[in-house]
């Protein structure tokens, strides 16, 4: 490991896979979550050393996913513990063990938010997607539950052939049940995702989502954001210049500042076994909480794999040379999915480069 460069690196949104056990089976599962014990999760005390390590010298969101989080006995105590000591707790739960009871329990716990997937309009396609029938009436009723316990909830989709034709009844849907973001997921073809490959949508499609993304999220009141989709920063600034309103921080706050890709900038992603990544689709490791006596620090401020994709100067091919690549960077995990390089240019991105000194922030 080595320093970084002189730029100041803050971790500002942590995603932790505190387990792999889940119940459901779903088709595009980076994480081969399965309804078993995984050996080697960390305890209950070392998610606490891990919680106080980060809040030490940052104070990011926490996003518990997994696998279901809600598998883990500890997770309140867990989310309890972090908002305890100033960081910000949210929860990604499949939905299927939230009752009455858990979900007084999620709110007493500090956690802000929750997100939960639905990838279908209809119970059909839903259920198909997630390989566990009444996984569609199962969300919808988690929905429910958070609206009565005044729990705020977003929805998130991933994206492929199999319900690109229904996003416009997903939002639609999302909207209805109470949400306040629609967060699509452009699928990246890691862990049983691999398989999706006759699924994924292409390049041209992608942009043409992207697109249509961003409409939707000037005309609706909901949130509306996409993830696993660094290219939509350069949509948004090609969009906003077109409409004559160059993206400034004084004309257009957050979303001047908000980029593509953060992994190893100012995300990080943590294993159930400690193990830290640049997100939870690489599984190229940047260190482990335990070698490091869980200081987390070590890791964000000297891996070598950090370093390497803070770089964004060393991108290969159009990436390196693109006039957006500090907002956009493309998707890492999927250019190492695709050429078993996570530095090659985004194997997704239709857009030639036309300037290569100049850059749009």
């Amino acid at each position: 490991m080595h320093s970084t460069s002189e730029k100041t690196y803050i971790p500002r949104l942590v995603a932790w896979e505190v387990t792999k056990r889940c119940q459901l089976a779903c088709r595009h599962c980076r994480a081969s979550a399965a309804d078993k014990d995984f050996s080697g999760e960390l305890s209950t005390d070392e998610c606490f050393r891990l919680l106080d390590s980060i809040a030490s010298f940052a104070k990011p969101i926490i996003i518990l996913t997994g696998g279901e989080p809600m598998a883990r006995e500890d997770i309140y105590e867990i989310a309890r513990y972090g908002t305890d000591i100033g960081l910000r707790m949210v929860m990604a739960p499949c939905g299927t063990l939230m009752d009455s009871d858990s979900t007084k329990r999620i709110l007493d716990s500090g956690i802000m938010r929750i997100s939960l997937s639905i990838d279908g309009a209809d119970r059909e396609t839903h259920d198909s997607f997630r390989q566990v029938d009444g996984a569609f009436d199962a969300v919808t009723k988690a929905t429910e539950l958070a609206n009565k316990a005044g729990l705020e909830f977003q929805i998130n989709t991933t994206v492929s052939r199999l319900n690109v034709h229904q996003l416009g009844d997903i939002l639609n849907l999302a909207i209805d049940l109470g949400a306040v973001g629609f967060h699509p997921f452009l699928l990246v073809p890691t862990g049983r995702g691999k398989d999706l490959g006759e699924y994924e949508i292409d390049p041209e499609t992608y942009e043409e989502v992207l697109v249509w993304i961003y409409r939707k999220a000037l005309e609706l009141d909901i949130q509306v954001k996409p993830t696993c989709a660094p290219h939509y920063y350069r949509i948004y600034r090609q969009m906003e210049r077109k409409a004559g309103r160059p993206v400034t921080p004084k004309t257009h706050g957050m979303n001047a500042m908000s980029k593509g890709c953060l992994g190893g900038q100012s995300f990080a992603f943590i294993s159930n076994t400690g193990k830290v990544q640049i997100c939870g689709f690489m599984d190229d490791e940047a260190g482990d909480v335990r070698r490091e006596d869980y200081v987390f620090k070590n890791i964000w401020d000297g891996s070598e794999l950090f370093a390497e994709i803070r770089n964004l100067d060393g991108y290969d091919g159009r990436c390196g040379i693109c006039e957006y690549r500090r907002v956009c960077g493309g998707c890492r995990a999927r250019a190492k999915a695709v050429t078993g390089n996570y530095l090659a240019e985004e194997p997704f991105c239709v857009y030639q480069p036309r300037v290569a000194s100049v850059d749009h922030a």
